[in-house]
């Protein structure tokens, strides 16, 4: 009992300890940005596939993948080592992570169907590879500190820093790989995400060394029926799988259309990695997201980031070939997806506290892998896919140096009105979160209690 209350009593975390925290985030988004950003594009126009296989390897990679999110969060659940429950997954996964996406990145000299099935394999290695990591960066951060409010610190710091590895990512790997390729598209796109991933590598290490898992409050193990029944009666938690997952998809069809908008609507491939990089901005929101939340509480927070996100894509909507307005646009967009979602990130950890009140069962893995993992890959999948469908409908080649009006306008489309519509179902869901929350410290009381006998 005395442990337990010293345990309670220090829960605030050293701040090296949320900047390491953070370069878990910073290290797979790296890489992972990458992917989300110009997978489509690489496939198409780097690698050589047809927009309808790219959209279809795509998918079925992250619907398998998305499905796999539950099983590895039962591992995770299921881990014991004298590192943790979460903690040694980022030693054991750090090299497999930097090779395998450095590979699918790295082309062959393949034709027809090999050159599809090595194209389908490595992203299918890529994105499970990526949930065996993803899943304990989640999963971890009830397990470092129990408070509420460091745990919104810590979150927000991993994500500022995971976005700085996104903008690393999204920003440069176009002029490097045009630096390194000299020319030869296929060979620069491997060189320069091969730097990438040693910096990746490098991240997670250190990462794993600073780490601490304190295991605040004893867990017991749980079986694999357990994990599934402490969803039952989580409204919380379904409320946040279900807006997270419609976020996602709306954040990767606009992911997917963007460097086809600039390159055949705006007639400027740099614009690619020019707004990219102004996507650097959305760190203000992040930063300012636990200060936001004092006063609009964490579901008004992301009820307003969504908002604010819709009204950026109508800005470019409106902007046209307009740079200059399409920027600004651009810019409130990151503000409002970034804060968006580093809400849902902070917020599935609170469900894991309810689904404990509701049903005595603390599932972290299981939980966090289906709030955050499964959402990212569902989206991810689903997202890339639409947009595919819909530049295929309007007659999109690759092989075509110039588009077709009516090509241009599926690429608008995919880009601009999609993302808006799918963002305002997001939004609608979020409302439900209200009643929730509001019995949050009702929660928090009850468990302190328990935990203390």
């Amino acid at each position: 009992m005395n442990t337990q209350k010293k345990e309670v009593s220090t829960n605030t975390l050293p701040f090296h300890r949320k900047v390491t925290y953070g370069f878990t985030d910073m290290a797979g988004n790296i890489l992972f940005c990458i992917i989300g950003s110009y997978m489509l594009y690489f496939f198409t126009n780097v690698y050589g596939l047809s927009i309808t296989t790219a959209g279809t390897i795509l998918l079925l990679g992250r619907f398998v993948d998305a499905f796999g999110a539950p099983f590895i969060g039962i591992l995770v659940d299921h881990t014991h080592s004298r590192f943790g429950k979460s903690r040694p997954w980022f030693l054991w996964m750090a090299l497999p992570y930097s090779v395998v996406i450095w590979l699918l990145f790295t082309t062959p000299n393949l034709s027809g169907n090999s050159k599809i099935i090595y194209a389908g394999v490595m992203y299918l290695l890529a994105d499970f590879i990526y949930i065996t990591l993803s899943t304990p960066i989640t999963a971890v951060l009830p397990n470092i500190t129990s408070d509420s409010n460091e745990r919104m610190s810590a979150n927000s710091i991993r994500l500022v820093l995971g976005n700085v590895g996104n903008w690393l990512a999204v920003t440069f790997v176009i002029p490097l790989a045009a630096l390194l390729g000299n020319g030869n598209d296929k060979k620069g796109w491997s060189m320069a995400v091969g730097m990438y991933a040693i910096i990746a590598f490098v991240l997670l290490i250190i990462a794993f060394l600073d780490m601490r898992e304190k295991n605040i409050f004893q867990e017991k193990v749980i079986s694999i029926k357990d994990s599934f029944k402490s969803t039952k009666g989580n409204w919380p938690w379904v409320i946040i799988v279900l807006s997270n997952v419609i976020f996602w998809t709306s954040y990767a069809t606009r992911n997917a259309a963007l460097p086809y908008y600039f390159q055949y609507n705006m007639g400027n491939q740099h614009l690619t990695s020019i707004f990219n990089g102004f996507s650097i901005i959305q760190v203000i929101g992040m930063a300012s997201v636990p200060f936001i939340a004092k006063y609009l509480r964490k579901w008004g927070t992301t009820v307003l980031m969504l908002g604010i996100t819709i009204i950026g894509q109508l800005m470019m909507g409106i902007a046209g070939t307009n740079v200059n307005f399409a920027l600004i646009g651009w810019c409130i967009v990151c503000i409002g997806s970034g804060s968006a979602l580093t809400m849902f990130f902070a917020m599935i950890g609170d469900t894991v506290d309810f689904g404990e009140w509701k049903t005595g069962i603390r599932a972290n893995g299981f939980l966090t892998a289906i709030g955050a993992s499964f959402c990212i890959q569902m989206g991810q999948g689903i997202g890339p896919f639409i947009t595919s469908v819909i530049m295929n409908i309007f007659g999109f080649d690759a092989a075509n140096k110039t588009q077709t009006k009516h090509s241009m306008q599926g690429i608008t489309f995919s880009f601009i009105w999609v993302p808006i519509i799918i963002c305002a179902v997001s939004l609608a869901i979020m409302l439900f979160y209200r009643k929730w929350e509001n019995n949050e410290h009702i929660v928090k009381s009850d468990l302190e209690k328990r935990h203390l006998v």
